[in-house]
């Protein structure tokens, strides 16, 4: 069933592996780091959701257990938060390691990289740049510019990843994309 996304996830890989190679003195990611898995939306495409849960099925039972408690809490502090945009902790983080990390998400696959927002029109950085990490040595956070010429063009986001060149050629469809939770209550 999803031969052709994994597929596509090879190749995608490959392409952030270029680009981490492009910025590895910028990035400080490493095993154990966690800090982009601690508070986020995390959007997925339904094609993506659907891997992940392929994923989750393949856990231990040990692991689904967690992953199950993790996700009733998440939904039940979801019901009670007034806020718009609900941040919250992966429910697949489990000792500050992605349980499913074959199966994440496209999200999931890019933290760390800075790139070039072409919709946007701006340089999106990783949110842990204003903790010291990834770039932080060349961000002014006064003036919140980044003081390096040499950002990435190709855009990261997941609706640009699933419109691109490289999707077409695996017949990869962009449809709707839906924070993590909300995939989860349907």
């Amino acid at each position: 069933m999803f031969k052709n996304y994994e597929k596509f996830l090879s190749d995608f890989d490959e392409v952030l592996l270029l680009l981490k190679n492009q910025q590895k003195k910028y990035i400080h990611c490493k095993k154990g780091c966690s800090i982009c898995c601690e508070k986020g939306n995390y959007p997925f495409s339904q094609t993506e959701f659907a891997y992940l849960t392929e994923g989750f099925i393949n856990l231990p039972n040990e692991k689904k257990i967690i992953v199950q408690k993790n996700i009733k809490e998440l939904l039940k502090e979801k019901e009670n938060s007034n806020n718009e945009i609900f941040e919250h902790k992966c429910p697949f983080l489990i000792d500050k390691e992605c349980c499913v990390y074959k199966y994440r998400g496209i999200i999931c696959r890019t933290f760390g990289i800075c790139y070039y927002d072409d919709f946007s029109k701006y340089v999106r950085l990783p949110q842990c740049v204003y903790d010291g990490l990834n770039y932080s040595e060349y961000f002014d956070k006064e003036n919140n510019v980044l003081k390096i010429k040499n950002v990435p063009k190709i855009n990261l986001r997941i609706d640009r990843v699933l419109n691109s060149e490289l999707a077409q050629k695996y017949n990869i469809k962009c449809e709707e994309i839906r924070p993590m939770l909300d995939w989860l209550l349907k």
